[in-house]
């Protein structure tokens, strides 16, 4: 039964080719753009991922790690006096325009940290060491910026070299890898003192306080001790998830609730499901009536409809399968691209590509239905008439 149907299936090429081909294209609408938007989403909270603190205490109305409402120098102190607190450090977050050798201007996302702890330093170092950060003028880079600061791409930034933040000097000791920022630039560290030096004056320069819980303690434990003490608030830095007191969590969502993104990639997806349906439905109900007298003679022959329709779900599941694997690999081939080139961002976590293989199939369950509608409407005896 099955192998007949496949026959059947095959030897329609056209149809089948169609069939596929719009199942193709639903698939790699569907996954592409939930994927980029998935690394864009991840490129929001890089600079938790960058600095990668166990908590963030940020002023009372910042939501997102992008937002920065300057606290007071004192704030630091204040959460180190919280018992649950086992180290506290001060960070300082900005963009700053960046002035490289030959005059033109570049925008980096600057991160100044403390120098004596190294508390939100870069954990994957290329090159350099970062106890040279104590030095004066001194920064580290990631990769980016060696790309985006080097004038002569045969001769890329190195240790050593020099550039202008603000009109001041600022000396390449190190580089290391890190991820790339939402707003584009890369980033570049240096000691806290030293990043309030590069940045314009005001009176309140500190962009939020990093910390870690003491043992026995939990991060959201600590967080919440440090809240009702100081009256600040404190986030846990674990991963996207469930929890609203996680600051990649509620990053991402404020970009979700604030932002058109959501919307511009949902409505991509949205147009590769109905476009997807509406060439399966058609294609296979056509299907179905080019074949209505050879599964009317089936059913003349005593095959039950039970069984007629179960060749007709076979023959979209096998569809969409084969349509689900060519818009998934050619998805991949596009995540190589993306890796590739360092953009458009692309994550693919394990719940896309199983909520797309869903849908297709959905989609060849409802193309498959009309066609088990139209062949319970036809009477056997249909055959034999001239």
């Amino acid at each position: 039964m099955f192998g007949l149907a496949l026959k059947m299936l095959f030897g329609d090429a056209s149809k089948y080719l169609m069939l596929v081909a719009g199942l193709f294209i639903a698939t790699f609408l569907i996954v592409q753009q939930s994927s980029v938007f998935c690394g864009l989403m991840t490129w929001t909270t890089a600079t938790l991922k960058n600095v990668g603190a166990p908590i963030f205490v940020v002023e009372e109305q910042v939501s997102q790690i992008n937002e920065t409402i300057p606290l007071r120098d004192t704030d630091v102190a204040r959460v180190r006096s919280v018992d649950a607190v086992r180290w506290a450090m001060p960070l300082y977050s900005g963009i700053q325009r960046v002035r490289v050798s030959d005059g033109s201007f570049k925008t980096i996302q600057l991160l100044g940290i403390d120098a004596a702890s190294f508390a939100g330093a870069p954990t994957r170092m290329i090159k350099g060491n970062l106890a040279d950060l104590r030095l004066p003028n001194t920064v580290v880079i990631d990769t980016l910026a060696v790309q985006r600061l080097s004038v002569d791409p045969k001769h890329p930034i190195d240790i050593g070299s020099v550039f202008e933040i603000n009109d001041l000097e600022a000396r390449v000791v190190g580089i290391c890898e890190a991820m790339r920022s939402f707003t584009g630039g890369p980033f570049v560290w240096t000691a806290y003192e030293r990043a309030l030096q590069y940045t314009p004056a005001s009176r309140k320069m500190l962009s939020a306080v990093i910390a870690a819980p003491i043992d026995g303690m939990t991060a959201e434990q600590t967080a919440a001790a440090i809240e009702k003490q100081t009256g600040l608030k404190a986030f846990v830095n674990h991963g996207f998830g469930e929890n609203p007191k996680d600051f990649n969590t509620s990053t991402i969502w404020w970009y979700v609730r604030n932002t058109g993104i959501p919307i511009s990639f949902g409505t991509t997806v949205i147009v590769g499901f109905i476009v997807g349906t509406a060439i399966a439905c058609q294609t296979f109900y056509a299907f179905v009536l080019d074949n209505i007298k050879h599964l009317g003679a089936l059913k003349a022959m005593g095959m039950s409809n039970f069984r007629l329709s179960l060749m007709l779900l076979f023959q979209s599941f096998t569809v969409g399968l084969i349509g689900f694997g060519i818009g998934l690999l050619a998805t991949s081939g596009f995540a190589f691209g993306a890796m590739e080139n360092g953009q458009p961002p692309f994550v693919m976590p394990w719940v896309i590509p199983v909520a797309a293989f869903a849908v297709t199939q959905f989609i060849c369950m409802i193309a498959a239905l009309l066609g088990i509608l139209r062949l319970s409407l036809y009477e056997p005896a249909m055959v034999f008439r001239a």
